[in-house]
């Protein structure tokens, strides 16, 4: 089998790839109209979010039997197509979910603690130490929407913070010893800090907007690891403003172009974002919450165990 990566990776992916049979190509500069003319000659297709892989891309190709995606979300391919031309789609989140669940507790304890605006006032020769009186973690309720493996790794890292942890999906019977599932408007009533964990879909776009934001009953940090197009920065920012949300991580923003690999989709700076970096209560970094030098080589190895699950022996 022939295989087309589109994207770089940990170099073991390719390596345990061509041990067990199978021919690579690597092409990461190729334009989308240039990959599409070749496509037809590949079996399967190993890419991160350089583009969008859509109709008018699967129909050129003719021979293709996987789409190999080295990360959580799949939401950059049409996937109900592509599984009705009998291609099997492969995402590897067990790859990244601990890091991500690592990134959303620092943001979470940074926050708490006022640790980025304590850090930029003593730079500048301030020493407050009132108003940098921080806030326990210890005996708060986190209430997590989306419970699959982002949701899960997070929980996990509440044990021994004396945390009541509440988690929220559209899936029944998720929760387990690290998590209760409870019905959203539970979740809202209770809830101290808001994690989110869900992928983009129609359903999670612009979720999070001010009437979503209303129905909670008391003041809550927020954060997100997840998906940015999933929150409407406008009315984070007036929730921010106005107290409803305490403070919020942000790992991920509205304005992300859909590879993830730059933050604006046009040249002028919303409002909105604009307001959103200036505020010393946010965390913002820049869609690498699953990004370390351990995920990196776990995507990798995940992806290709899936892949020679598949097809065992590299061939047609």
């Amino acid at each position: 089998m022939h295989i087309l990566h589109l994207d770089t990776n940990h170099p073991i992916l390719i390596e345990q790839l061509a041990q067990a049979g199978f021919t690579n190509t690597e092409n990461y500069t190729g334009s989308r109209e240039e990959i599409k003319g070749m496509i037809h000659k590949y079996d399967g297709i190993v890419i991160r979010s350089r583009f969008d892989i859509d109709r008018d891309f699967i129909n050129a190709a003719t021979k293709l039997k996987f789409i190999a995606r080295v990360g959580a979300g799949l939401e950059s391919i049409d996937t109900e197509y592509a599984e009705s031309r009998g291609i099997e789609l492969i995402a590897a989140p067990e790859g990244n979910r601990n890091a991500v669940g690592e990134h959303a507790l620092g943001m979470l304890l940074s926050l708490f603690n006022n640790l980025n605006k304590a850090d930029r006032e003593v730079r500048s020769g301030h020493w407050n130490r009132e108003a940098n009186r921080g806030t326990e973690l210890d005996g708060k309720i986190v209430g997590l929407i989306g419970y699959g493996n982002m949701g899960k790794a997070f929980a996990e890292k509440m044990n021994g913070f004396n945390c009541t942890v509440l988690c929220c999906d559209i899936k029944e019977g998720v929760g387990n010893k690290n998590a209760t599932q409870v019905s959203l408007k539970t979740l809202q009533q209770m809830s101290d800090v808001v994690s989110l964990h869900t992928p983009w879909t129609p359903e999670t776009d612009k979720m999070v907007d001010a009437n979503f934001i209303s129905n909670f009953s008391k003041p809550f940090w927020f954060l997100n690891t997840a998906r940015g197009k999933s929150v409407v920065t406008a009315d984070l920012v007036a929730a921010l403003r106005s107290g409803q949300i305490l403070g919020a991580g942000l790992d991920v923003l509205e304005y992300e172009k859909n590879s993830f690999e730059s933050l604006f989709t046009s040249e002028e700076i919303p409002h909105a974002l604009k307001e959103l970096i200036q505020m010393d209560n946010v965390i913002l970094s820049p869609h690498i919450a699953g990004w370390t030098v351990e995920s990196k080589r776990k995507l990798a190895e995940t992806i290709f165990e899936k892949i020679v699950k598949s097809f065992p022996t590299g061939k047609r």
